[in-house]
């Protein structure tokens, strides 16, 4: 516990300042042309806003808001892992932010998961034990994103206690919190690597660049380094947003641990592709080959960016590290589940306009709900204690 003082002046703080601007403002009006759509699709169906078909039943409100969206949100658990697993108390500052990342990551994909069922209305049939398939791989994905959400909420819940002067519910909670940390660390573990567990029961449909057995570790890897990207990308946003020191002291040692996991994950990769022989796929002259190219050159991407010491202390190279890899991380997914997948001849998937517009107001909402809570709640560590954390 060596480190454990610095948890107490590092104490979180609202950061406050006027809730209308230009970003709340574009993202309502996009939250509402979303709603708009939504309320046509549940009233018309999926085929009235969707270019969904029977080749691909699965368009980007699935890849995107849900696969992708997920794996955005693993910030909250890469950083508690370090914190809680490792012991590393100093990063006790950047927790509650990536947890609010991660919150409204995860919340959006359970939700974004209901936009695409057929029969929606069936939704409450996965929590209904007479219902539930054990054996199946959505299943357990929808089960263990459902109880992540709980625990994400409950784990983050001491931010409003604190607000309400609620600190009786507080002591309470922080008795069971290690038993919700411990949980939230398991559960993403679990459905992470569910969700490439998905491609490989999709067989021969999914190109041999993306189909292996060990997709649920590659999937895994990614998130886990995805998620330390998606820290950097919002410690920068936000410190620049606000005007506020950027946590370098923080930042710099944790893209080394980025790296680390890149590399497992890379070696992996790669290491795969080559014992199966199938690295052959990515030199044929196909769209698909170039778009598995530009899927690993954004992982390679942060070594060249953030792989020496000086590098690691300059705040524009971790933006820049942050975003690669996590579009690393967007053409992964993309890649295994749309651009890889063919379901034989004739079937072909563009999203539509509709499609998009309800993609581009989940992440509205993301930012609407980040700024309205940071300004409102005790997230983001406070200024004064930031800097004499940054000296101490």
């Amino acid at each position: 516990m060596a480190h454990s003082h610095n948890t107490s002046h590092g104490a979180p703080a609202p950061v406050g300042g006027n809730l209308m601007n230009a970003a709340t403002t574009v993202s309502a009006v996009l939250i509402a042309v979303m709603l708009a759509v939504l309320i046509t699709r549940f009233i018309f169906g999926l085929g009235a806003v969707t270019n969904l078909n029977d080749g691909y039943p699965w368009g980007i409100w699935v890849v995107v808001d849900v696969v992708i969206g997920s794996a955005f949100a693993c910030g909250g658990f890469s950083v508690a892992m370090l914190v809680y697993i490792f012991n590393k108390g100093q990063y006790h500052p950047i927790v509650r932010p990536a947890l609010l990342a991660s919150l409204f990551g995860y919340t959006l994909a359970g939700v974004g998961v209901i936009f695409d069922l057929g029969r929606w209305w069936n939704f409450w049939h996965i929590f209904w034990p007479g219902y539930a398939n054990p054996n199946s791989v959505m299943f357990e994905v929808a089960v263990c994103i459902s109880a992540y959400i709980v625990v994400m909420w409950l784990e983050f819940s001491p931010a409003f206690l604190e607000k309400w002067g609620k600190h009786e519910t507080k002591k309470k909670l922080n008795k069971v919190l290690f038993f919700l940390v411990a949980l939230g660390t398991v559960l993403p573990m679990m459905h992470q690597s569910s969700l490439g567990t998905l491609l490989v029961v999709m067989g021969v449909q999914i190109n041999p660049l993306w189909q292996t057995q060990f997709l649920p570790l590659i999937f895994l890897l990614s998130a886990i380094a995805i998620g330390y990207g998606v820290v950097l990308f919002e410690s920068c946003i936000a410190s620049s947003a606000y005007r506020r020191t950027i946590e370098t002291h923080l930042l710099d040692p944790m893209a080394k641990i980025m790296l680390g996991v890149l590399a497992c994950f890379l070696i992996v990769r790669f290491g795969d592709l080559l014992v199966r022989g199938a690295l052959v796929e990515a030199f044929k002259p196909t769209f698909i080959a170039l778009s598995f190219w530009v899927e690993n050159l954004c992982f390679v991407a942060p070594f060249l960016l953030v792989g020496s010491a000086t590098a690691r202390r300059n705040p524009a190279k971790l933006f820049l590290a942050g975003v690669a890899i996590m579009l690393g991380g967007i053409f992964l997914r993309i890649n295994g589940f749309l651009i890889g997948y063919d379901t034989g001849p004739g079937w072909t998937y563009f999203p539509s306009v509709p499609e998009l517009l309800v993609t581009i107001g989940m992440f509205a909402i993301e930012i609407l709900g980040y700024i309205i809570i940071t300004r409102r709640f005790p997230v983001l560590p406070r200024e004064a204690d930031h800097a004499f954390s940054a000296r101490s």
